[in-house]
């Protein structure tokens, strides 16, 4: 092999952050996800499309083993984080989410301060030794979801008292407070207006630079202006995953391009 052969796949395995062989996801019977081979690249946003009930958020929900609080699923299959099995009976489902955080569909802040819904994580994880500690990371999780700004002078502040797009930026604060890797992202801008989709947007767009995103979507046209690279889902099978730019403008199956385009869906 010649060396840069060698050199261009040791970059990519590199820059490779999460890796799926196998995976299958069973709800009692039913046979939700099937098969699911992918890896997920460190730095970049990737969006998981389909159509309802296609898969994309019960795969999201096996990356922090969020699975695991339904009763009647099971997991089979092989999901390594840095090549770390997460399934692996040693690992703390509690610490993998520290490191893997998440932002659901519709915001959901405590009903506490702002300040202590972002000092919750970092409080009961014991990252911080002091009050000044807290303090700091408070400001810089803030600061990352592009809220410090507007907040500043309002910490004591219940969080539900934001709007919607303040809310889900706080949301995201408090999934970055505890120094994750990765960040998830179930269909984060579906309960937001337009303006506050588009802040939301940005800050994904932003929020690359320091984490790996993966963000469920339904909006095809939200998947081609944040993410990097897509993955499209239909009836529980991973069907096509590539650049975002291939997949939306010259997809190798027949099924992601009639989803695409409207046909299916």
């Amino acid at each position: 092999m010649d060396d840069q052969l060698m050199t261009e796949r040791r970059v990519d395995a590199h820059e490779i952050k999460i890796t799926a062989r196998g995976v299958q996801v069973y709800y009692g019977e039913k046979h939700a996800l099937k098969d699911v081979d992918v890896d997920i690249l460190a730095n970049t946003v990737t969006a998981f499309i389909g159509p309802s009930g296609c898969g994309k958020s019960t795969f999201l929900r096996c990356l922090n083993r969020m699975n695991d609080t339904v009763a009647i699923a099971r997991v089979e299959g092989d999901i390594r984080i840095d090549g770390e099995d997460i399934y692996d009976s040693r690992v703390d489902p509690v610490q993998l989410r520290a490191k893997v955080g998440m932002v659901f569909q519709k915001p959901n802040p405590f009903p506490k301060s702002i300040y202590d819904n972002v000092a919750y994580g970092p409080k009961i994880h014991g990252l911080a030794r002091t009050k000044a500690d807290l303090d700091r990371i408070v400001e810089e999780s803030l600061r990352k979801a592009a809220l410090w700004n507007e907040v500043k002078d309002r910490l004591k502040e219940s969080g539900t008292g934001l709007s919607g797009g303040q809310q889900q930026r706080l949301c995201i604060a408090r999934a970055v407070a505890t120094g994750p890797e990765i960040l998830l992202m179930d269909e984060p801008c579906s309960a937001l207006d337009p303006i506050a989709t588009a802040q939301v947007e940005e800050l994904i767009d932003e929020l690359r630079e320091k984490f790996s995103v993966v963000i469920v979507t339904h909006s095809m046209q939200q998947a081609a202006r944040v993410s990097q690279r897509t993955a499209f889902f239909h009836l529980g099978n991973l069907v096509e995953y590539g650049n975002t730019s291939k997949i939306f403008t010259n997809p190798d199956d027949p099924r992601t391009e009639s989803y695409i385009t409207g046909r299916i869906g």
